[in-house]
C-alpha cells in the first residue's frame, strides 16, 4: 500500500528529528548526573581530608578494595562492573563518532547531538564508577542500600534506554534505516540498565568489615553487646517476610507464598500474620513525619492542609518517586499496542512493507504486555504501602495531639468528631495514594493518545483533543457539587456519631427512664439529614459516571465526524488503531471523576485533620514543676486567677493563695459548685490560668471524682505501666479493700474490665483508681472526693489505711463532702464561689466563719437521730470487723463476672465479660449477598441494572464491529457503505450505549440508597432494643465502628462494587465472543487459563477474606483506645504516662496495618498470576493470527479481535479482583447483619394491656420468692427474696457492697427479669406488661448522674411533655433555679457532652429535677446523693419528703443518715433479706446488723 503524502512527510520528519530528540534528552540527563556526581565526590573527598586531619592516620582511609573496605555484596560487584562497562563503551562510542565524522561523515544537527550524547555518557559513567569505588572503600557511610538518588537514576536510565530501543524498532518497522551503532548502544544500555536495577534492589552494602570489624572497633567491654545487638536487628528484619525477600521473590510476589499457604490450610488469626517491615511501623514513621511537619509549620496553630500534604510527601517520598516511575513505564507500555495495530492489520492484509515483520510485531506486543503487567502490579503495591504509612503517621500525630488538648479545645470538639478523624479522614488520606499520580498521568496519557491519533488520522486528532477537553470541563460543575455535598455529608455524620456515642455511653439510664425510642428517633432524624446529602451526592455521581462512560464514545464520534468533514479516508487499520487508543484513553477518563472526587474528599479530610492539629494545647508553663526534693514546699499557689471559659470577666477561681509543705494533708470542702474540683485542676495545670503562679515539687498522682478505668485487666489498671513489685502490689490491694473482691472474682486481678469499668460497681472503680494512685508511689496525691462512691465502712477503712497510713509521709490534697474526714487535715480550705472563704485547722476555723459552720451544722443535724444510741468504739470495731468477711462481696461478681466459675482453667477465658470481637469465619455466606440484593424493593431493580449493562455491551461491540466491517482495509478497496452511512450508524449505536449507561447508573444509585437506609434503620432498631447485658459486654467502639466505617461502605461503595462484578463479567464474555469470531481455537487456551484463574482466586480468597476481617476487628481497639485516652487525658497527664499511651497506640496501629499490608500484597500476588495467564491467552491469539495464510480471515475483524485482546488481561484481572474486593467489602454488610440479629428485650408495650391511666395508684410493691441471676450459667444474686413495700411508705435498703441492692432495683425496672418468682405492683405482675408501660410509670435517680448534650430544658424534659413554668418549679425545688437564672440563656443554657460544664453534684440535682417533673407514684433513689455535700443531701431529702409525701420511695444509700427517716429499713446480705423493720426498732436491738452499721458510721463521724 502506497504511503499518503502526509504520512511520507511525517516519516521523513521522524527520521530526521527522532535521533536529535533522543540524543538531546540523553545528553542532558547524563550531563546533569555528571555534575551531581562530581559535586558529591568533591564534597565527600573534602570531608575525608578534614576527618583525616583531625584523626591523624587512624582508620586508614584512601581507596581500599571493594571487598576488604566494607564495600558490597555481589550487588556492588554487578553495579561496579555495569558502570565501568558503560563508561568504557561511552568513551569508545565518542571516539568512534568523532573519527567517523572527521573522516567525512559530516556534522549535521543529529550528528552533533549524537556526539554530545556520547561524550556526556562517557563523563557521567566514568565519574559514577569512580564515585562507587571511592564510596565503597573509604566513604565511611554505613548504609544497607545504595543511595536512593542513585537507584532512581538507574531506573530512569533503563527507562530512557527502553524508549530509545522502542523508537528505533518503530522506525525500522516503517522502513527508516537505523545505524548499527544505535542498535549496539541500545543493546548495551538495556542490558546494563537491567543489571544496575537488579543491583539497586538486591545489592546491599555490608557494614564496614561486617560484624567482626564492628566488634574489633568497639572497646573490649562492649564487644559482646555490639554483636548481640546486631543479631537482634537481624531478627527484627527477619520478622517481616517482605524484608528479607530476594529479587525474583519480590518481582513475582512469591514471598507471600508461606502466608497464603497457612491461610489456605487454616483460618488465619492475628498471630499468624507476620510483623511489618520496620520502616512501615509507626515507631519508625512518627519521628520522621513529626520532624517534617515541625519544619514546615512555624507553630502549633500554623498547620494547613497543604503543609500536612508536604510533610506526608516528604515522609513517603521514596514511594512517591518509585510509583511515579512504575506509572510511567505502565503508561508507555499500554500505548504500544494501539500504536502497532495499524501495522498488524496491514501485515494481515498482505502489505509488502511488513511481509517479514510479523514475528517482530508479535514480540513487540508481548514485551509491551510483560512490562505493562509487571509495572502495574508493583505500582499498585507500592501505592498501598505508601497509603498505609500515611494513615499510620496521621493517626499517630492526631492521637498525640488529643492527649495534650486544652479544656477549651476538648469542649469545641466532641469525641464523635475526633473518632471520625482517625476512623474516616485518616483512612481517606491513605486511600488517596491510589490517585496521587493521576493528575500528571492524565495529561501524559492524553498526549500519547493524540500522538498516535495524529500518526493515523492526521489533523482530525485536533478534534479528538477538543472533545477530550470538553468532556473534562463537563466534569467541573458536578465535581464542585460533589465537594459541597461531601463536606455536608461528613458534617452530618460527625453530629450523628457524636449523638450515637453519647447514647451508647448512657444506655442504662435511657432504658431505666424508658427514653431509648425517643433517642432512637433523634438518631433517625440526624440520619435523615445525612441521607439528604447522601442522596444528592450519589445522584451527582451518576452524572459523573454518565459523562465519563460516554466520554470515549463521544470522543470517537467527534473524531470520525471530523475525518468525514476533512475528507480524511477511514481505513479499518486506522479506525481500529483509533478505537484502541480511545479504549486506552478510557482509563484516564474513567479515573478522572474518581480522582477529582477523591481529591475533593481528601482535601476536606486534610482540612479537618489540619484544623484539629491547630487546636489550642494545654500550656506547658501553667505550672512550674520542680524535681523531687528540691523544695520543702510541695504545692504553692500565689495570686491565682483561673477560668474554664476563655473570658476573664467571670473567673472560675479567683484570689487563690495557699501553700502545702511536704508531707502535709490538705482537705478541701464546700457546697456543690463552689470550685473544689477546679482547685485540683489548677494544681494539675488543667484549667486556663489568667494570672498568678502555681508551683509543684515532685511527681503527682490524681484520683478523679468520676472514676476513669481502662478496659483491660484489673492488674494492668493498678500497675498503670509500672513493673510488678509483688510485695508492694499486695500491700496496695490490702489498703484499698480489694482483696476480698479479687478473691471472689473468677479470674482474680486477671479479670477483664468492660468498657469504662462497666462490670464493676461504683465503689470498686473508685478503689481501683485509688490503688492505681498508691502503686505509683508519687510525691503529691490529689483526691477528688473518691470516698462518696463507697459505703461507710469501706470509706473509713480507705481513709485510715490510705491517707493516714500509706500516705502519711506524702503531700495529700483531698476534696471531701464527709465532714468526719476533716479533723485529720493539717489545713482545711473552705471554698465558696470560687474563692477560699476560710483556711486553717479544724478547731481554728470551726467558730470563725459561717461557711464552715453551715457544713458542720448540716452534718450535726443528720446525726441528731442517733443521739440516743450509746455505742462504745471497741464494740463497734470488733463487731464490724467480724462481719467484713461475710459482707464485703462484690456486686459485679454476683452480677456479671462470676462466669463459668465451675469450669476448669482451660476454659477460663470464656468466662470473661468482654470477649474478643466476634467475627465470622470461612466464606461469606451466599445469604449475605442475597439479603443485600433483595433488601430494596425485594430485588426488583437488579434485573433492570443487568439488562441495561448487557444492552450497553452489545451496542458498544456492535458499533466497533460496524466500524471494522464497514471501513475498507485500504483506500484501494471499495467501501461497502458510504462514509456518511458509516458515521450515522456509528453515532446511533454510540448514543444508544450511552443512554443505557445513564439508566444503569440511575437505577443502581436508587437501589444503593434504599438498601443503605434500610440496613441503617434495622441495625439501629436492633441495637436500641437490645437488652442491657449486650451493652455491658460490648465495647461501644464495636458498635460505633459499624455505625461509621461499615455504614460508610454500605452508603457509597458496596453497590458499585457489586455492579462492578456483574459489569466486568459481561464485558469479559463480550471480549471472548469477539476473539472467538476470528479464532475459535483461542478457547483451547482460554478454558484452562480461566480455570487456573478461578483456582488461584479460590486459593487466594481464603487468606484475603480473613485478613480483611482482621482489618475490621483490629480497627475497633484503636477507636476504643483513642476514646478512652481522650476521656482520661487528665489522669494520663497527671501521672505523666503520655509516652506509654502513645506507645500503646503505636502498637495498636501496627496491629491494624499488618493485615492491611499483607492483604494488599496478597491481592498483587493474585493479580500478577492472573496477568501472566491472560497474557498467555493474548500471546497465543497473536501467534495464531500471524501464522494463518493471508486472506483466510478479514484483516479488519482480526484487528478488532486484537484491539479487544489488548484489554483481556486488564479485564480478566478486573473480574477476579472485583469478586475478591466485593467479598472483602461485603464483610461490612455481614457485620451490620450480625447486629440486626441481636436478641431483643421483651416488647415495649403489650396490646391487651388492661392498665388504668393512673396505675400504679397505690404504689404497693410485692416481691414473691424472687430469684434473679444475670445469665443462665451464673449463680443467683437475689435468692428467694419475699418482701412487701407498702404503698406510700419510705423504705431504705442498706447492705455492704455486693449484697444485691442494685440488682433488686434492676429487677424492679426489668433490666433483668426474674428467673423464679414475681414482682407485683398494685397487684399487677410486671412481667406481663410492656417495658415502656412499666418504666415510664416509675422514677429513678441513678447512682451515676447523667446529662446529655443539649440544653437545660432538653435535659430535664427530653420528651417535651412539660411547660416552662413546670420546669422552673422543678428547678427551684431541686435548688438549681438560681444557678440557671444566672445563665444568660436561662433554660436554653447549653449543656456540653456528658454535662462536663456542670459539676457532678449539679448533675445529680438535675436528675432530681427530672423525677420532680415526672411525679411518679414510685420513686427509687440509687445512692443518689453520693456526689453531694451533707448540706445539699439534707436539702434533697427535705425536697423529696415534701414532693413525694404520698409516694412509695425506695432508697439505697451509703450515708446511713439518708435512710434514718425512712418508715422501713431492709438490710440485704448476699442476696437475702436479713433484717426488715422500722429504723427505731432495729436501732434498739444492739445485736442487729443495722445498729452495727450505724454505730460504725457514728464512730467514724466523731472519732476519725
Amino acid at each position: 500500500m502506497a504511503m499518503s503524502p502526509l504520512a511520507a512527510m511525517m516519516a521523513a520528519a521522524a527520521a530526521d528529528d527522532a535521533p536529535l530528540v533522543l540524543h538531546g534528552i540523553g545528553a542532558a540527563a547524563h550531563l546533569l548526573v555528571a555534575l551531581a556526581v562530581a559535586g558529591r565526590i568533591v564534597f565527600v573527598w573534602s570531608c575525608g581530608l578534614r576527618r583525616r586531619g583531625k584523626d591523624g592516620e587512624v582508620g586508614g582511609g584512601g581507596v581500599v578494595g571493594i571487598r576488604g573496605g566494607g564495600g558490597f555484596r555481589w550487588g556492588g560487584v554487578v553495579a561496579a562492573a555495569a558502570t565501568w562497562g558503560l563508561a568504557v563503551f561511552g568513551v569508545a562510542l565518542a571516539a568512534y563518532a568523532a573519527y567517523y565524522r572527521g573522516g567525512g561523515g559530516g556534522w549535521t544537527r543529529g550528528a552533533v547531538a549524537e556526539e554530545a550524547d556520547a561524550v556526556a555518557r562517557a563523563a557521567a559513567w566514568l565519574l559514577l564508577a569512580a564515585y562507587l569505588r571511592f564510596r565503597g572503600g573509604g566513604g565511611g557511610e554505613e548504609e544497607e542500600r545504595f543511595p536512593a538518588a542513585l537507584r532512581m537514576w538507574w531506573a530512569v536510565f533503563l527507562l530512557l534506554s527502553v524508549v530509545a530501543f522502542a523508537a528505533h524498532a518503530v522506525a525500522s518497522l516503517h522502513g527508516v534505516p537505523v545505524p548499527a551503532r544505535s542498535w549496539a548502544l541500545d543493546g548495551v544500555s538495556v542490558l546494563a540498565g537491567v543489571a544496575l536495577l537488579l543491583a539497586a534492589f538486591l545489592g546491599r552494602r555490608e557494614p564496614r568489615g561486617g560484624v567482626s570489624a564492628a566488634a574489633e572497633e568497639e572497646p573490649l567491654l562492649n564487644g559482646g553487646a555490639a554483636i548481640e545487638n546486631n543479631g537482634d536487628d537481624c531478627a527484627a528484619a527477619g520478622a517481616s517476610i517482605f524484608t528479607g525477600a530476594g529479587f525474583l521473590s519480590v518481582l513475582t510476589f512469591s514471598w507471600m507464598g508461606p502466608l497464603l499457604a497457612v491461610g489456605h490450610r487454616k483460618t488465619l488469626d492475628l498471630d499468624d500474620v507476620p510483623r511489618l517491615d520496620p520502616r512501615d511501623s509507626v515507631f519508625d514513621l512518627l519521628p520522621s513525619f513529626k520532624s517534617n511537619l515541625d519544619a514546615l509549620a512555624a507553630g502549633e496553630r500554623d498547620v494547613t492542609a497543604f503543609k500536612l500534604t508536604k510533610a506526608l510527601v516528604r515522609t513517603v517520598w521514596w514511594h512517591v518517586a518509585v510509583t511515579a516511575f512504575y506509572a510511567l513505564v505502565y503508561n508507555l507500555a499500554t500505548y504500544v499496542g494501539p500504536y502497532l495495530i495499524d501495522s498488524l492489520v496491514q501485515y494481515l492484509n498482505g502489505d509488502e512493507r511488513y511481509a517479514s515483520k510479523g514475528q517482530l510485531l508479535v514480540l513487540a506486543f508481548i514485551v509491551a504486555k510483560v512490562f505493562e503487567c509487571l509495572s502495574q502490579r508493583h505500582w499498585f503495591f507500592r501505592l498501598q504501602q505508601a497509603g498505609i504509612r500515611a494513615r499510620s503517621a496521621l493517626v499517630a500525630v492526631v492521637y498525640q495531639k488529643g492527649l495534650v488538648l486544652s479544656s477549651q479545645s476538648r469542649q469545641s470538639r466532641t469525641s464523635g468528631e475526633m473518632i471520625n478523624i482517625i476512623s474516616v479522614d485518616a483512612d481517606r488520606v491513605g486511600l488517596f495514594s491510589w490517585y496521587m499520580h493521576d493528575l500528571w498521568l492524565v495529561p501524559l496519557q492524553v498526549g500519547m493518545a493524540l500522538f498516535i491519533l495524529y500518526s493515523t488520522l492526521g489533523l482530525a486528532s485536533l478534534a479528538a483533543l477538543g472533545a477530550t477537553v470538553v468532556v473534562m470541563l463537563a466534569n467541573v460543575p458536578p465535581g464542585q457539587m460533589q465537594e459541597k455535598f461531601q463536606q455536608k455529608l461528613m458534617d452530618c455524620k460527625d453530629v450523628r456519631m457524636k449523638a450515637t456515642s453519647e447514647i451508647l455511653r448512657n444506655m442504662r439510664i435511657l432504658k431505666l427512664q424508658g427514653w431509648e425510642m425517643k433517642f432512637l428517633s433523634k438518631i433517625i432524624d440526624l440520619r435523615k439529614t445525612e441521607t439528604n446529602w447522601l442522596k444528592k451526592y450519589l445522584y451527582t455521581s451518576t452524572i459523573v459516571t454518565f459523562v465519563f462512560w460516554g466520554a470515549p464514545t463521544f470522543v470517537a464520534v467527534v473524531t470520525f465526524i471530523a475525518c468525514m468533514l476533512m475528507g480524511i479516508p477511514l481505513e479499518s487499520g486506522k479506525v481500529l488503531s483509533a478505537l484502541a487508543t480511545f479504549r486506552v484513553l478510557q482509563e484516564p477518563i474513567y479515573n478522572l471523576p474518581d480522582t477529582i472526587s477523591m481529591l475533593i474528599q481528601t482535601k476536606v479530610s486534610l482540612d479537618r485533620i489540619a484544623s484539629f492539629l491547630c487546636l489550642e494545647e494545654l500550656p506547658t508553663d501553667a505550672v512550674q514543676k520542680l524535681p523531687s526534693g528540691s523544695s520543702d514546699v510541695a504545692i504553692e499557689v500565689r495570686n491565682g486567677c483561673f477560668s474554664w471559659d476563655a473570658s476573664p470577666e467571670v473567673p472560675t477561681l479567683k484570689d487563690l493563695n495557699f501553700q502545702a509543705r511536704q508531707g502535709t494533708r490538705i482537705a478541701v470542702c464546700g457546697t456543690v459548685g463552689s470550685g473544689k474540683s477546679s482547685l485540683l485542676s489548677c494544681i494539675l495545670g488543667e484549667i486556663p490560668k489568667l494570672s498568678g503562679e502555681v508551683k509543684t515539687c515532685g511527681t503527682m498522682a490524681y484520683v478523679s471524682q468520676s472514676a476513669w478505668i481502662q478496659s483491660g485487666k484489673i492488674q494492668d489498671n493498678i500497675l498503670f505501666g509500672k513493673q510488678m513489685d509483688k510485695e508492694k502490689y499486695d500491700r496496695v490491694i490490702e489498703s484499698c479493700s480489694l482483696k476480698k473482691d479479687l478473691e471472689i472474682l473468677p479470674f482474680g486481678d486477671q479479670t477483664v474490665i468492660g468498657e469504662r469499668g462497666i462490670n464493676l460497681s461504683g465503689g470498686q472503680k473508685q478503689r481501683i483508681q485509688i490503688a492505681r494512685a498508691l502503686y505509683q508511689d508519687a510525691d503529691i496525691y490529689l483526691f477528688d472526693d473518691p470516698f462518696s462512691a463507697v459505703d461507710a465502712h469501706t470509706g473509713s477503712h480507705l481513709f485510715k489505711e490510705c491517707l493516714l497510713g500509706d500516705l502519711a509521709s506524702k503531700t495529700v490534697v483531698y476534696v471531701t463532702h464527709q465532714i468526719e474526714f476533716l479533723p485529720a487535715a493539717d489545713l482545711i480550705l473552705v471554698m465558696k464561689g470560687g474563692r477560699i472563704a476560710q483556711a486553717g485547722k479544724y478547731d481554728a476555723i470551726l467558730g470563725s466563719g459561717e461557711e464552715f459552720m453551715e457544713l458542720v451544722g448540716a452534718h450535726k443535724d443528720a446525726l441528731t437521730a442517733l443521739d440516743a444510741i450509746d455505742v462504745t468504739n471497741e464494740g463497734s470495731e470488733t463487731s464490724s470487723s467480724r462481719k467484713i468477711a461475710n459482707l464485703s462481696r462484690s456486686a459485679s461478681v454476683d452480677k456479671k463476672d462470676k462466669q463459668n466459675g465451675k469450669e476448669d482453667d482451660a476454659n477460663a477465658q470464656s468466662g470473661q465479660l468482654v470477649q474478643e470481637e466476634e467475627r465470622e469465619k470461612g466464606r461469606v455466606g451466599f445469604w449475605v449477598y442475597w439479603k443485600y440484593l433483595t433488601l430494596a424493593y425485594r430485588g426488583a431493580l437488579v434485573p433492570f441494572i443487568l439488562l441495561a449493562q448487557l444492552l450497553f455491551q452489545l451496542l458498544q461491540i456492535g458499533s466497533n464491529y460496524w466500524m471494522a466491517w464497514a471501513a475498507p482495509v485500504s483506500k484501494d478497496v471499495e467501501p461497502p457503505v458510504s462514509m456518511s452511512t458509516l458515521i450515522y450508524v456509528y453515532v446511533a449505536l454510540a448514543f444508544g450505549s450511552s443512554l443505557c449507561i445513564l439508566v444503569r447508573a440511575l437505577i443502581l444509585v436508587t437501589a444503593a440508597y434504599k438498601t443503605a437506609t434500610l440496613l441503617f434503620n434495622k441495625m439501629h432498631m436492633s441495637i436500641f432494643r437490645a437488652p442491657m447485658s449486650f451493652f455491658d459486654s460490648t465495647p461501644s467502639g464495636r458498635i460505633l465502628n459499624r455505625a461509621s466505617t461499615d455504614q460508610s461502605e454500605v452508603d457509597t461503595n458496596i453497590a458499585y462494587q457489586m455492579g462492578s462484578v456483574a459489569f466486568s463479567i459481561i464485558q469479559l464474555v463480550g471480549i471472548i465472543a469477539v476473539m472467538s469470531q476470528v479464532a475459535w481455537q483461542v478457547f483451547i487456551v482460554f478454558i484452562p487459563v480461566i480455570t487456573a484463574c478461578f483456582w488461584y482466586q479460590r486459593y487466594y480468597i481464603d487468606t484475603a477474606r480473613e485478613l480483611q476481617r482482621l482489618v475490621g476487628v483490629c480497627k475497633a481497639p484503636i477507636i476504643q483506645h483513642f476514646a478512652e485516652s481522650i476521656t482520661g487525658s487528665t489522669t494520663i497527664r497527671s501521672f505523666g504516662k503520655g509516652n506509654e499511651f502513645i506507645s500503646t497506640n503505636s502498637h495498636l496501629m501496627d496491629a491494624f496495618s499488618r493485615p492491611k499490608f499483607y492483604n494488599a500484597a496478597a491481592m498483587e500476588w493474585l493479580c500478577f498470576r492472573l496477568d501472566t495467564l491472560s497474557s498467555l491467552t493474548f500471546a497465543f491469539s497473536l501467534i495464531f493470527l500471524v501464522n494463518l495464510p493471508t486472506g483466510l480471515i478479514d484483516p479488519g475483524i482480526s484487528g478488532l479481535a486484537v484491539t479487544y485482546g489488548l484489554n483481556l488481561n486488564m479485564l480478566q484481572a478486573w473480574v477476579v479482583w472485583s469478586m475478591c474486593n466485593l467479598e472483602n467489602k461485603i464483610i461490612s454488610v455481614e457485620r451490620i447483619l450480625q447486629y440486626m440479629g441481636i436478641p431483643a428485650e421483651p416488647p415495649l408495650s403489650v396490646q391487651d394491656d388492661k392498665l388504668t391511666q393512673d396505675w400504679p395508684s397505690e404504689g404497693e410493691i410485692v416481691l414473691n420468692n424472687l430469684h434473679v441471676r444475670y445469665a443462665p450459667h451464673l449463680p443467683f444474686v437475689l435468692k428467694g427474696l419475699t418482701v412487701t413495700f407498702p404503698g406510700g411508705m419510705k423504705t431504705g435498703i442498706v447492705g455492704r457492697t455486693g449484697s444485691g441492692k442494685s440488682t433488686l432495683i434492676q429487677a424492679l425496672f426489668r433490666i433483668v427479669d426474674p428467673a423464679v418468682g414475681q414482682i407485683l405492683i398494685d397487684g399487677v405482675d410486671i412481667c406481663t406488661i410492656g417495658l415502656h408501660d412499666l418504666r415510664s410509670r416509675l422514677s429513678i435517680i441513678p447512682q451515676e448522674p447523667t446529662m446529655f448534650e443539649g440544653t437545660v430544658r432538653s435535659n430535664l424534659d427530653p420528651l417535651g411533655e412539660y411547660t416552662d413554668s413546670q420546669i422552673w418549679e422543678a428547678l427551684d425545688c431541686c435548688q438549681l433555679g438560681d444557678e440557671v437564672r444566672r445563665k444568660e440563656l436561662k433554660l436554653d443554657a447549653p449543656v456540653i457532652e456528658n454535662g462536663e460544664n456542670w459539676s457532678v453534684g449539679q448533675r445529680q440535682l438535675v436528675c432530681l429535677g427530672r423525677v420532680i417533673l415526672k411525679r411518679s407514684k414510685i420513686l427509687v433513689l440509687d445512692e443518689a446523693t453520693a456526689s453531694v455535700d451533707t448540706a445539699t443531701d439534707n436539702l434533697i431529702q427535705k425536697t423529696l419528703r415534701l414532693q413525694f409525701s404520698d409516694a412509695t420511695v425506695i432508697t439505697i444509700a451509703h450515708r446511713i443518715t439518708s435512710v434514718l427517716d425512712s418508715d422501713m429499713v431492709l438490710l440485704l446480705d448476699n442476696g437475702v433479706a436479713v433484717e426488715r423493720d422500722t429504723p427505731t426498732r432495729l436501732l434498739e436491738d444492739k445485736s442487729s446488723l443495722f445498729s452495727k452499721l450505724v454505730a460504725e458510721y457514728t464512730m467514724r463521724s466523731t472519732h476519725t
